[in-house]
């Protein structure tokens, strides 16, 4: 990989004003990014509409600006893989999770709140190693692995209300190198089916920052180890 070909990204949300740890997010990145010659972007990810604040995207610009930090491509700036704030690209977001779901990686799930609190009660009653919906439960649920499929076109079709899970595997092994932990190893039976896209037509953080890493040609992925048990679920995606 050429220098010029380093390309990393700060991404927050503007659900506030921008603390002291997403500043040094974003300083790494951005040094990173200087010191190999690379580009800086700034993405806003802006999915999750109930916790969004007005102004809070401006603040996290004017903030990033008074800390130094240069951004090459983002909302401001523009650049040719945008647009560079995520409700604004929920059309490819839905293009994807559609393809998950040909490809057989992921599935339409019709379970009422109420439902998922029947789930969830009956596992920590069972005392189930994973209390969640997963590889272990889904096939008792009502989802388009267990409705035919005239049932789930005609639920679809109806507009019920639906979001889109990943089909985690069973039992299998998802390795990965971490520039700070090494190769780390973790079993998909400790994971859940998690929702890609929700009922609300936006998606999760989860697909959304897979899709546009892919699409704008995120090259290192800096951030903070809170993350790391998410990531088998984003390598697999």
């Amino acid at each position: 990989m050429s220098n010029k070909d380093i390309r990393v990204r700060f991404a927050p949300s503007p659900t506030g004003p921008l603390h002291i740890g997403g500043v040094r997010t974003a300083l790494y990145n951005y040094l990173f990014a200087r010191n190999m010659g690379g580009k800086m972007i700034l993405r806003i990810e802006d999915t999750d509409q109930k916790r969004y604040v007005e102004g809070a995207e401006k603040y996290v610009m004017e903030a990033l600006k008074w800390c130094g930090i240069e951004i090459d491509e983002g909302v401001a700036q523009g650049g040719e893989y945008g647009p560079y704030r995520q409700s604004e690209r929920k059309d490819i977001y839905l293009e994807y999770a559609e393809k998950l779901i040909e490809s057989g990686h992921a599935y339409y799930a019709f379970d009422s709140a109420e439902e998922l609190d029947v789930l969830r009660k009956k596992l920590e009653t069972e005392k189930a190693s994973n209390k969640s919906y997963s590889p272990f439960s889904r096939m008792g649920m009502k989802n388009s692995l267990t409705l035919s499929e005239d049932e789930v076109q005609q639920k679809i079709e109806s507009k019920e209300a639906f979001v889109i899970r990943y089909k985690m595997p069973e039992n299998e092994e998802v390795r990965f190198q971490d520039i700070i932990r090494g190769e780390v190893v973790v079993n998909t039976s400790t994971l859940d089916d998690k929702v890609l896209f929700k009922s609300d037509g936006m998606p999760t953080y989860h697909l959304a920052n897979i899709v546009d890493d892919h699409l704008m040609k995120i090259s290192h992925v800096i951030r903070g180890e809170e993350w790391l048990p998410s990531l088998p679920l984003h390598i697999l995606l």
